[in-house]
């Protein structure tokens, strides 16, 4: 199958890795990138356990610290291995979404032990924060990094789109899924979707496809990489 994958380049180029294994093509159009923010170190002072809700915000808490050794608590599997490749001596995966992350914290940490710290993003949901404020935990934001939108559809996605070349798509969270309807309507080109398997890696995902038609949408089973893979058929190898 030739698979649309619009993450970052560098989440991109590894899925293309692992689709590859699988007997699948790529078609590598990123439809946002990564923009590490420069800063100084981590307000880490009485600071219990770092919160990591991607891989990215690692990767951006990693380049301000050359602090390992405090506690990381990552959303799910990707996150946790990404922390893994960074060096970080301590890390609990929740094998979810916000709503796990918080429910592991709540489990396994004490409130009058110290602050959480959110490596996030400069739009990051407000939904962690919220769900541990309520339980009582004192949670800092550190903002580590940016999202900037392609400005257009990636000429990648629209000529593979106009040539009826893509079995399916790859869709990672429901801000991709609205940004790739946008995109895809605007160059006009929302019809071509029709022929195509949208996996997604969770309900919200799926919902946010709205307005543009998919010959089926799947659902992964938990948000992660082999359970998204999971959704595609076999492939030739």
């Amino acid at each position: 199958m030739r698979v649309l994958v619009t993450r970052p380049l560098e989440d991109s180029l590894r899925t293309a890795q692992a689709l590859a294994e699988r007997g699948h093509e790529a078609v590598i159009a990123p439809l946002f990138k990564i923009n590490y923010l420069d800063g100084p170190e981590p307000p880490l002072e009485g600071v219990q356990a770092v919160l990591a809700t991607s891989g990215n915000g690692v990767r951006g808490f990693a380049r301000r610290t050359a602090r390992r050794d405090i506690p990381l608590f990552a959303v799910g599997a990707q996150t946790a291995a990404t922390a893994r490749k960074e060096g970080f001596c301590y890390i609990r995966d929740a094998e979810g979404d916000a709503a796990a992350l918080a429910a592991l914290v709540r489990a396994e940490l004490r409130r009058e032990a110290g602050a959480l710290l959110h490596a996030a993003s400069t739009n990051a949901s407000l939904a962690l924060s919220e769900i541990l404020a309520e339980a009582g935990f004192d949670i800092r934001t550190c903002v580590v990094y940016g999202i900037i939108d392609a400005a257009e559809l990636p000429s990648a996605a629209a000529d593979a789109l106009r040539s009826n070349t893509l079995d399916a798509i790859l869709i990672y969270s429901p801000r991709s899924a609205r940004l790739l309807v946008d995109r895809v309507k605007r160059a006009g080109l929302a019809c071509f979707c029709a022929r195509m398997l949208a996996c997604c890696i969770s309900h919200d995902a799926a919902d946010a496809l709205g307005g543009v038609a998919f010959a089926e949408i799947r659902i992964a089973a938990r948000p992660n990489k082999d359970s998204m893979l999971a959704l595609l058929p076999e492939g030739k190898r």
